[in-house]
């Protein structure tokens, strides 16, 4: 029998600022964020809200870069959880466990360009922009080899 796979990727904006909170005594920081997924349909135009959650590093990137409005690019594992209401009824949430994601959004809420970047929830960010040949300063441009600065900052 084939084997189960279980990946979503959402591009959407954020209906509100991430939320972040921190649990087991301060340690591990989840947040919590919402995509609208706007989609074309024959009687107008459909609006789906995702809950999306963040942990450890990743939801602390969330939270700083992330703001109502921008645009985003997530990819995670859809989630399904059971729980009773204060009411004592069984309820269902349905929402995504963020692994990646990409700011689409060119300039960020300053004004300021913010060059998108990709995050991964091991901590790992790439930037999303591309290099231009004659940008760099120094031994050629065209070098795309390590420069041994792993203390930059990739956005």
């Amino acid at each position: 029998m084939a084997g189960s796979y279980n990946r979503i990727t959402l591009v959407g904006n954020l209906t509100r600022d991430p939320e972040i909170r921190y649990v087991d005594g301060g340690g591990k920081a989840v947040t919590k964020f919402a995509l609208a997924i706007n989609r074309k349909a024959k009687g107008g135009d459909e609006t789906m809200y995702v809950d999306i959650v963040a942990w450890d590093r990743l939801g602390e990137i969330c939270n700083q870069y992330l703001k109502k409005g921008m645009s985003a690019l997530v990819e995670g594992r859809l989630v399904i959880r059971s729980y009773d209401s204060k009411e004592g009824e069984k309820k269902k949430a349905v929402e995504v466990v963020a692994s990646d994601m990409q700011m689409l959004d060119s300039r960020n809420r300053d004004g300021a360009p913010s060059g998108g970047g990709s995050f991964a929830s091991s901590g790992a960010a790439s930037s999303s922009g591309s290099r231009s040949a004659g940008g760099s300063s120094g031994s050629g441009g065209d070098s795309f080899g390590d420069d041994g600065g792993d203390d930059e900052i990739p956005f």
